[in-house]
């Protein structure tokens, strides 16, 4: 049995790399790109005006909106949860790959030897493995664990796996809904200092400019950085869970006793629509062909 894990290797998600270059060049292209008219012919074009940026730039409503938002969190988090981020921003980057396709031969693979030698016969085997969660799923097996037990315990793995990212997820989410309240904070602030020196002409351009600038910096904070982090956390989460949830249902099947072919067809069932049809056209999986038909 073939214990290489391949699959299982890290990749560099050029995806989320892309979309993250992509957003900050299209938000600096849209502010430095100035429309201009031609007094002679009335002519308009575009010119490039990198002075723009300047004003884009507020030091207090950073102190407001990202110094806020971040003190907030803390409140509603624990510090342990900060130290976890730079793991994050690696799940982002360079995720793990849980390819289903590979649990599920592993798991027809053991159930086949299983049947013909013994559940003793898997325990060279299972010694050989990488993955953690099906190591000692198929170890429990092997060691003759009450069927009551180990679905006890593979149900805690779960959960505890939901829970755990689930958490996770839930930071960034709160971040995504604290930056746009802080952006709204500072704009109260700038407009309240505004009407107050409402008579000093010179005091009114910097206030408006932290009324408006927090709205921007809350905006860009939630739609760029919070949102599509707990977006991408979830997925890797389902593919995670998937795999997770495939390696139960097999171990619990081979404990059974069940036909390979029987565990493999109820394997290959669990998959998404799009994951069949991919295993479909590789010609993988009998029962990836018949779901077709």
């Amino acid at each position: 049995m073939n214990n290489k894990e391949k699959k299982g290797a890290r990749g560099f998600d050029i995806n989320s790399f892309l979309g993250l270059i992509i957003a900050t060049i299209l938000m600096v292209i849209g502010i430095v790109l100035t429309k201009s008219t031609d007094e002679a012919t009335g002519e308009a074009s575009y010119i490039i005006n990198w002075i723009s940026l300047v004003n884009f730039w507020d030091l207090p409503s950073v102190f407001i909106v990202v110094g806020g938002t971040f003190a907030s969190l803390m409140i509603s988090f624990p510090v342990s949860q900060f130290a976890k981020i730079p793991k994050h921003l690696g799940i982002i980057f360079s995720p793990k790959k849980y390819t289903p396709e590979f649990y599920i031969d592993q798991i027809v693979s053991c159930a086949k030897k299983a049947r013909i030698n013994g559940l003793l016969a898997l325990e060279e085997d299972v010694n050989q493995m990488n993955n953690a969660f099906l190591k000692s799923s198929l170890m429990m097996v092997v060691d003759s664990v009450d069927p009551d037990k180990l679905n006890e315990q593979l149900e805690a793995s779960l959960e505890n796996l939901d829970e755990r990212h689930g958490q996770d997820c839930s930071f960034y989410d709160k971040g995504a809904a604290l930056a746009p309240a802080f952006g709204m904070i500072g704009t109260l602030i700038g407009l309240i200092n505004m009407l107050k020196d409402l008579q000093d002409i010179e005091s009114v351009g910097p206030n408006m400019a932290v009324a408006l600038i927090t709205t921007f910096y809350g905006s860009v904070l939630a739609n760029i950085i919070f949102m599509p982090v707990a977006n991408k956390l979830r997925m890797r989460h389902e593919e995670e869970y998937l795999c997770m949830k495939i390696v139960s249902e097999g171990v619990k099947g081979i404990q059974a006793g069940e036909n390979p072919n029987f565990i493999e067809e109820r394997l290959l069932k669990m998959l998404p629509e799009y994951y069949k049809v991919k295993m479909a056209k590789k010609g993988k999986g009998r029962s990836a062909s018949s779901s077709e038909e």
